[in-house]
């Protein structure tokens, strides 16, 4: 059986939009929950009487677990069924948010939290293999797409959600919003989904899957401890060195075992490599907006946090209106030309970003907060259609894990490097050191704030350059 088996399937076709609504809700939720927690930390560190570089690992163990199980999942998805890992994670990830609504403690938190990510990075690595297999490839873009404007809505909108909730309710409410959700999607998934028929059933390679996520723990562990404490520290240094030692084992492991956790020979098709080098800078420039942003509206500006909030959701809604379009022209004109269009816009609205100030009009930053959606829009629904068309069926689940890998690797590396970027640059305007913006002078956190925009418009012309190449060649290589 192939692909072709589902999209042949007259019962399978006649459920396949509530199959993408039960898909895009669980999409939604587990992107969110990487964000919406931001907003209400200072509200938990006082709740739960723990300093806040504490309350920051509720945020912190959550990322930290989905990338270390990302390729698990996606491989355990290509070899015993991606429909059945999904099942699952979506059982798992609504019992674990249940969990995090109950205030009993940081250590139970955290647990809750993890059983709340194991499900997230079973759905999130299993979402696009199952929408590839079920949507014929002529709806296939279109449906990508909207999977990408959930993916875009949950990841941007944390703090416009985070901040209603706790106006309204208290902060285990943030996590409990996910459990009537989840049920009617569990529910639905029960119903609608179908059995798995594109199965391996090989064996996993366990070692590989230990030391990849030996890597991802070290790495992100030093990364977000590094911002604590600076990453000069001994500590830090061993956690940089435990991470390589281990990236260098898995890399001789995977390129010498006959069915590795990740075949490396997937990055040999260059469609596939480009398009996800790609979205992982995106999503790195995506989080220099969504670290920065706030500071500019709510301490620059002086907006109460909710009319920031509403600012920042123009960059989603725009997204979410945008993707599916994008997805269905992609579907009739190929994605190439559009990944490049949607890149071209992205790069002129970090233009926009660094050439904002005090007393520009809101509606001008609006504009580029709109642009930077649309670009996101046009992109990444073809990008998506890229990734997934250019492996093999009984690579669709690895496929999809690298795929949101490449996201949640982005977002960690977008928050560190954006703040590392701005109070550098801040500290070097103002001549000492600088580690919060500093009320009395906002001309300090303008200054360091066109400087992180110009960091983040050269990421993304990278990939504007890259994708471009890519666009030319095309017609050589027909």
């Amino acid at each position: 059986m192939n692909m072709a088996s589902f999209a042949k399937d007259p019962e399978i076709q006649k459920h396949r939009w509530l199959i993408l609504v039960a898909v895009c809700l669980f999409t939604f939720m587990s992107t969110l929950d990487g964000s919406i927690v931001n907003i209400a930390l200072p509200v938990m560190s006082k709740d739960l009487a723990i300093p806040m570089n504490q309350a920051e690992w509720v945020v912190s163990i959550y990322l930290i677990v989905i990338c270390a199980l990302l390729l698990l999942f996606g491989k355990l998805g290509d070899s015993f069924g991606k429909i059945r890992i999904f099942k699952i994670g979506s059982i798992l990830f609504t019992i674990g948010s249940l969990l995090c609504g109950f205030n009993s403690g940081l250590v139970f938190l955290l647990i809750a939290r993890s059983v709340q990510a194991i499900g997230a990075a079973m759905t999130m690595s299993t979402n696009n293999g199952i929408i590839t297999e079920v949507f014929p490839f002529n709806e296939r873009g279109r449906a990508l797409g909207t999977i990408g404007s959930f993916v875009a809505l949950g990841s941007i909108a944390g703090p416009g959600v985070g901040g209603l909730i706790l106006a309204h309710l208290n902060w285990g409410y943030i996590f409990l919003i996910n459990v009537p959700v989840g049920i009617v999607a569990i529910i639905l998934g029960i119903k609608i989904l179908p059995k798995d028929i594109t199965l391996s059933k090989q064996k996993i390679d366990k070692v590989g899957a230990i030391l990849f996520a030996i890597v991802m723990v070290t790495l992100f562990a030093g990364i977000f401890l590094g911002q604590e404490i600076g990453f000069l520290k001994p500590v830090i240094l061993g956690l940089f060195i435990v991470a390589l030692l281990a990236m260098i084992s898995f890399i001789r492991i995977e390129l010498r075992i006959d069915k590795p956790i990740l075949d490396l020979r997937i990055f040999k098709n260059a469609n596939f490599s480009i398009s996800i080098f790609c979205a992982f800078l995106i999503f790195v420039a995506n989080f220099f907006f969504n670290v920065i942003s706030p500071f500019y509206l709510e301490n620059a500006r002086g907006l109460a946090a909710n009319y920031a909030g509403y600012a920042l959701m123009t960059f989603p809604i725009v997204q979410v209106i945008v993707a599916p379009i994008s997805g269905a022209v992609s579907d009739k004109i190929g994605p190439e030309l559009l990944t490049f269009i949607g890149l071209i816009l992205i790069s002129i609205s970090q233009i926009g970003y660094m050439m904002v100030g005090l007393n520009t009009p809101l509606w001008i930053f609006m504009f580029f907060v709109g642009l930077v959606g649309f670009g996101n829009g046009v992109f990444q629904a073809p990008n998506n259609s890229i990734v997934m068309n250019s492996v093999e069926v009984k690579d669709l689940g690895i496929a999809g894990g690298i795929n949101a890998l490449a996201r949640e690797f982005g977002m960690i590396i977008g928050i560190s490097v954006a703040t590392t970027v701005l109070f550098s640059a801040m500290s070097h305007t103002a001549g000492h050191t600088v580690t919060s913006y500093v009320p009395a002078h906002p001309e300090l956190f303008i200054s360091g704030m066109h400087v992180a925009f110009m960091v983040s418009l050269a990421i993304c012309l990278v990939a504007t350059v890259i994708t471009g190449v890519r666009v030319l060649r095309k017609p050589l290589t027909k």
